[in-house]
């Protein structure tokens, strides 16, 4: 069932909203203020949220405001309920992510017709791009043509690199957002010894680069290329412009950033508390199985980097894998034969 939060201070229209919403099969829940609505939106977490602009304690450019700063709120879609009908307090609305307007009084109809079609813009949205951060040409021709992958590829070079190339260094400015066409990318930072650890891996279709453009600031790590790569660099500029007029593309990416945050959690209890056999599985799982081909060519020395332990240590594990009939082995090709035993791995703690 969809939930739409509905924020107006006007008791009548508040509840005769609600009601008509609750008859078309909707969860409805209603905030009287701004600021009510703001802490029932982080809660509720709705599908949609319909707002009057002038209300007490925060107008409705204050709640939208805020509620797009936040990671959990900053997609949901946004309808105004008005009583104003100048084209200035429309356009302000609309600049600040607002998805459509509805001036009081309204016809039942057109709010529910509003309803529908925002909800359904949203369910295409997250059926598209759910669990696909990685197709990002899709992700870039939808959401603005002048990143779409027709455009780069007329304006852009698809840049080669060969392997073990370094794309950027600790310490330069971030001037580009980087996109996989084909190859894989590692990111990694030095120790006091000149130690790898390894941060992450990059695959076609995924983004990387963008954190230190948002933050703006420089690099604190390296990347280098592990197998041959086409890549699109995105200047800065053309980025933050997309992000900037397109609520959805900064939702998406912030979104990105919190998943990446969540895994890193994962990693550090994993590093905490697992056996170094169950975060060789955990590692494996994570890298293979987000391949629709099954492997990986991770050297042995960038495996054991990013699990925290000993390269004899980890070629005696993958021994044992491949003895298990878990995986194959071939030079640095590792391919995942058995998803249910590496997962069965997973579940000990």
């Amino acid at each position: 069932m969809k939930k739409i939060l509905i924020i107006e201070d006007n008791k009548i229209m508040r509840e005769n909203t609600a009601e008509l919403l609750q008859l078309m099969g909707y969860d409805t829940e209603v905030a009287e203020n701004g600021k009510e609505g703001i802490d029932k939106a982080k809660t509720f977490i709705p599908n949609l949220i319909i707002c009057d602009i002038m209300m007490p304690e925060l107008d409705g450019y204050s709640v939208l405001h805020l509620l797009r700063k936040e990671p959990e709120t900053v997609s949901i879609p946004f309808i105004f309920l008005t009583a104003k009908t100048e084209k200035s307090d429309i356009r302000q609305g609309m600049n600040m992510g607002a998805d459509d307007f509805l001036s009081k009084p309204f016809q039942d109809i057109d709010l529910l017709n509003a309803v529908e079609i925002r909800l359904k813009k949203q369910e295409n949205l997250i059926n598209k791009y759910d669990n696909k951060a990685d197709d990002a040409q899709l992700f870039l021709k939808d959401n603005g043509k002048d990143l779409s992958i027709e455009y780069l590829s007329e304006n852009y070079d698809g840049q080669h690199y060969k392997s073990k190339e370094l794309l950027y260094r600790e310490g330069e400015y971030g001037h580009y957002l980087y996109l996989i066409n084909r190859g894989q990318v590692k990111t990694y930072m030095l120790n006091e010894d000149g130690k790898e650890f390894i941060t992450a891996i990059y695959k076609p279709g995924d983004f990387f680069g963008y954190k230190p453009i948002l933050e703006d600031r420089n690099y604190n790590d390296f990347a280098e290329t592990i197998l041959e790569c086409q890549i699109y660099k995105i200047p800065k500029a053309d980025f933050l412009s997309l992000i900037q007029k397109n609520k959805e593309v900064a939702g998406k990416f912030i979104k990105m950033m919190s998943k990446n945050l969540s895994n890193k959690e994962v990693e550090l209890i994993q590093l905490a508390y697992s056996s170094v056999r169950k975060r060789i599985a955990y590692k494996l799982s994570e890298i293979i199985t987000d391949s629709s081909d099954n492997f990986t060519n991770i050297s042995r020395t960038d495996l054991a980097n990013m699990v925290g332990t000993a390269k004899e240590t980890l070629v005696r594990i993958l021994t044992e894998f491949k003895e298990d009939k878990i995986i194959d082995t071939n030079g640095s090709k590792i391919t995942l034969i058995d998803p249910k035993k590496l997962n069965e791995l997973l579940k000990i703690w």
